[in-house]
């Protein structure tokens, strides 16, 4: 996958990510202590996969330039 490809899904993922640890948040601020598995494995995961696949790609880009 190109650099030009990989950022915008980066970008996507982590937003996602951040959306899910806000309704973590939310949740657990309205009173709901038994969240979904698949809401605390988004929460936890996601922006952390976004922020890695974003770094790769703007390491990428950078090395093609020079």
């Amino acid at each position: 996958m190109t650099a030009p490809k990989l950022l915008p899904l980066a970008i996507g993922l982590f937003a996602v990510g951040v959306l899910a640890i806000i309704a973590v948040f939310v949740l657990f601020a309205t009173g709901h202590s038994d969240l979904p598995v698949w809401l605390n494995v988004a929460a936890t995961y996601l922006p952390a996969l976004g922020l890695a696949l974003g770094i790769i790609a703007v390491v990428r880009k950078s090395r093609r330039r020079s």
